[in-house]
């Protein structure tokens, strides 16, 4: 029999058990995507950029063909990380690059959360890879776009039939928080959400102005 305790799930994300990897989310790829509305990937990155900076999340950063095709990565990303080093590589698929595979084991997390461009290509390469190596990976399909819809949806569901979970940009800061009595962090993921969470962020605005609401603490 089934016995109900207060606390999460094995599977759910926390800030401190999985790491972040952001792929080729640059000018060049983001041309022929046509899975997803520019301004809304664009919106949805910048918002997991936000929710992982927020909540220290263990974040990689990786390009393509930088400075020879591809074009750099979206200010989106880059504004919320001056600071941190973005690994340019030749390969496809980002987990056959020695040195992320090097950061990866010295971040030491089993999670690994994708996001990137294409989905079909520079997603599903190192989320099968990782899986096969044993990790667990999430995929949030909302901050990843592909050539079209096809391409994308094919993606998804063949990562999912080897074990990998979708979620959206959203989904993910929220599970970061999960609870509004923590409060070191509960400003900032309010903003966050009013900056970039679409009608949710309305809602909040709204809430705030006119009944100056708060969640639950």
């Amino acid at each position: 029999m089934a016995i109900a305790k207060a606390q999460p799930g094995k599977t759910l994300l926390n800030p401190s058990n999985h790491t972040l990897i952001m792929i080729d989310h640059q000018s060049q790829m983001s041309f022929a995507t046509h899975s997803i509305d520019m301004v809304t990937l664009r919106n949805n990155v910048a918002l997991v950029a936000k929710a992982a900076k927020e909540f220290k999340v263990s974040t990689i950063l990786t390009t393509v063909a930088e400075k020879s095709f591809s074009g750099p990565m979206f200010d989106e990303i880059k504004s919320v990380f001056p600071n941190e080093e973005v690994i340019d590589r030749t390969s496809m698929n980002t987990w056959e690059d020695p040195r992320i595979a090097d950061r990866v084991n010295a971040i030491g997390k089993d999670k690994i959360v994708l996001a990137g461009l294409w989905t079909s290509v520079c997603i599903v390469g190192p989320a099968l890879s990782a899986l096969d190596q044993g990790f667990e990976v999430y995929v949030i399909t909302d901050a990843s776009g592909d050539v079209s819809n096809e391409a994308h949806q094919r993606a998804i569901e063949r990562m999912i039939q080897l074990g990998a979970r979708p979620m959206t940009s959203l989904q993910y800061l929220l599970e970061l928080q999960r609870d509004w009595a923590r409060t070191e962090t509960y400003n900032e993921t309010v903003a966050t959400a009013i900056a970039n969470g679409g009608a949710y962020g309305l809602g909040l605005i709204y809430a705030k102005t006119m009944f100056n609401a708060s969640e639950g603490h």
